[in-house]
């Protein structure tokens, strides 16, 4: 690279109690120069980081005035498949559960054009011998547009839309919930009035670490008791992934990490796990009490909504609903942005062969079995 642009340097960091310290100093810096989403932020990828990321390759962009951009990616290695290098993921489908969103590079706001595409194409530059697939989960455009450009194969997975609440769409001195269709209007008044059967509602946000903790175990507790009755395991169903969260609500509460309750007439009507930064909040996780709840009752408008109109008072700029076109989110939202999941892989690796090979079966232009 010439002198007038970022220089790249690439490592292999040791992710020990020294490592990570001095890596989440250098992480804040940048953090800092940045409007970074949750997950980009050292509070979400420092967690469990030395578990997370066995084999770790760290990517830094430098400047004349320092360091402007940085990455953690893991590498995985297969016979079959090649190395695979895994943007702020593990790569191990039991540690990855905790689902990444909005996982781009962190980069400086004053970081020149080009620079995504520059740390992409040093990510998949040789070493040990072998050029490796990058894995992208969860990313947003700019780093979908780096990818397109890197000079590789891409190899597109699964879009994803992401529904959020704007608030700067809706009209100061209105209800939010003036601005919903009249369906959604209609079930949220209902499920109001049969909470308020019980007393008033109201929305209790946890204020210390402690207190986070409890609200935590209460909604793992709703939210595994849903997903069981369902056959299903739920978000919290491994060891790993608890560990994660708990990790995550001492290292990010109350800050951070807001864990909610609600209440109508003093009775627990649910709990929400948001992640906020920078006046975003992401609605993560929940629990509800089902159960309990009237017939035209709704536990999760009712507590999103009474969440909404809560970051709406303190000044906040978006409630984002994260990953996935559920009709509850796309009932409350009033935006939407897509999340990409893809790889990208030189030419050779196996992963863009076989994707070519299925492109081209895809076109009919090879045969799919063999002549007779």
């Amino acid at each position: 690279m010439t002198a007038d642009l970022p220089v790249l340097v690439l490592s292999r960091p040791t992710l020990d109690a020294p490592g990570l310290l001095a890596l989440g100093a250098r992480w804040r810096m940048v953090e800092a120069a940045a409007d970074p989403a949750i997950f980009q932020t050292w509070t979400w990828i420092g967690c469990n980081a030395a578990e997370r990321f066995p084999d770790p390759l760290l990517i830094e962009a430098h400047d004349a005035s320092g360091l402007i951009a940085i990455a953690l990616w893991n590498r995985r290695r297969s016979w079959l498949s090649g190395d695979s290098l895994w943007l702020h993921e593990s790569g191990d489908p039991t540690l990855d559960a905790v689902f990444t969103e909005h996982n781009d590079p962190l980069l400086a706001q004053r970081a020149p054009d080009g620079l995504l595409t520059a740390m992409l194409q040093a990510a998949l530059q040789p070493r040990d011998g072998q050029a490796p697939r990058l894995v992208l989960s969860g990313v947003g455009a700019a780093t979908r547009d780096a990818a397109l450009q890197a000079g590789a194969t891409v190899i597109p997975g699964p879009d994803r839309a992401a529904p959020y609440v704007k608030f700067a769409s809706i009209p100061r001195n209105t209800l939010y919930i003036e601005h919903l269709s009249r369906n959604t209007r209609q079930q949220l008044r209902r499920s109001d009035r049969a909470y308020a059967v019980r007393g008033a509602l109201r929305i209790e946000r946890a204020a210390t670490v402690p207190q986070a903790l409890a609200f935590f175990d209460a909604l793992m507790a709703l939210h595994n008791a849903t997903w069981t009755s369902r056959g299903k395991p739920g978000a919290f169903a491994t060891a790993q992934v608890r560990r994660f969260h708990h990790c995550l609500v001492r290292r990010g509460a109350p800050d951070e990490v807001e864990l909610l309750r609600i209440t109508a007439g003093g009775v627990v009507v649910g709990y929400l796990y948001n992640l906020v930064r920078g006046g975003r909040a992401c609605a993560y996780q929940s629990g509800f009490d089902y159960p309990d709840a009237a017939p035209h009752a709704k536990p999760g408008l009712t507590c999103h909504h009474l969440a909404i109109e809560m970051h709406r008072a303190r000044g906040g700029l978006s409630y984002d609903f994260l990953g996935g076109a559920d009709r509850y989110k796309r009932s409350l939202a009033n935006a939407e942005r897509t999340l990409h999941w893809l790889s990208v892989a030189p030419p050779w690796h196996p992963a863009a062969m076989l994707a070519r090979l299925r492109c081209l079966l895809r076109r009919g232009m090879l045969p799919k079995t063999a002549p007779d």
